[in-house]
């Protein structure tokens, strides 16, 4: 008769429970997963809408993603893929929900509501690129890193080239004017810092991009005196006085002009 030792035993106990752990962990993980199993797409359906309308996003999200994966291409699938983007959307789910209507618009280019897509699309990269700094003023939002919102200015730009009569268009262009002024003042900012550190030819660079790229924003006129400051600073009179020609002609009453004379303001002067 062979006599296990205490070792032993206390080992199988410990190797027992460690299977009957896993057991129960593999049950809940099937039980998870099985969540909307036998559950009908319209059902489905109607349960992911029932939380949007009570605004409950997270668990209209998990029941719309749900409906997604069981039915891509059931009856309801393609309304649910842009509701899926507006509860990520209204969640802050700022990357899901782009990533969310760029799949949309792939999938579904003639789509009536496609354009709902690339607005949404646009919406979200708005938000991500101001929605607590600015709101707050803790900083001028021009200062930062505006990646999110040059994607918003082009997502916005397509759906306005693609859809002009699109219910969205006039809200985009107008967020379209704000984005241009944002980027354009960003870009003198960045200038200003290349003045002062005398990296002239990098802060003509500069201004003469918001010169050509947003020639409707009112920053173009310190774009024009960053220009003519930089000249100056190269040393190259003629090209500083013809932009300075142009300023005086658009712009006369810009505070760097006094009278016949341009006043800059970084150069020769200490940092």
């Amino acid at each position: 008769m062979r006599v296990f030792s205490a070792a032993n035993r206390f080992g199988a106990l410990a190797l027992s429970l460690a299977l009957l752990a896993g057991c129960a962990s593999n049950d809940t993980s099937e039980e998870e997963e099985d969540e909307f199993a036998g559950v009908q797409e319209r059902e489905l359906y109607e349960l992911a809408r029932t939380a949007l309308d009570s605004n409950r996003y997270p668990i209209a999200i998990e029941r719309l993603e749900a409906l997604d994966t069981r039915y891509p291409f059931g009856a309801h699938a393609e309304q649910a893929q842009l509701e899926l983007i507006y509860a990520y959307y209204e969640n802050s789910n700022w990357e899901e929900a782009r990533a969310a209507a760029s799949r949309f618009i792939r999938l579904h280019p003639d789509h009536p509501q496609v354009d709902y897509a690339y607005y949404l699309r646009g919406l979200s990269a708005w938000q991500a690129g101001r929605f607590s700094l600015e709101r707050l003023r803790l900083i001028d939002i021009s200062k930062r890193d505006l990646g999110a919102s040059r994607d918003a200015y082009n997502d916005f730009r397509e759906l306005i080239q693609r859809y002009p009569q699109s219910e969205y268009a006039l809200d985009a262009q107008q967020r379209i004017v704000y984005l241009r002024e944002l980027m354009a003042r960003h870009e003198l900012h960045v200038a200003d810092y290349y003045l002062r550190r005398g990296a002239y030819l990098a802060a003509v660079e500069r201004g003469r991009w918001v010169v050509e790229n947003y020639p409707e924003s009112s920053a173009t006129r310190d774009a024009l005196a960053t220009m003519v400051e930089g000249y100056q600073g190269l040393d190259m009179d003629d090209r500083a006085n013809e932009v300075l020609a142009v300023l005086r002609e658009n712009a006369p009453g810009h505070e760097q002009l006094q009278g016949s004379r341009f006043v800059p303001k970084h150069l020769g002067q200490d940092d």
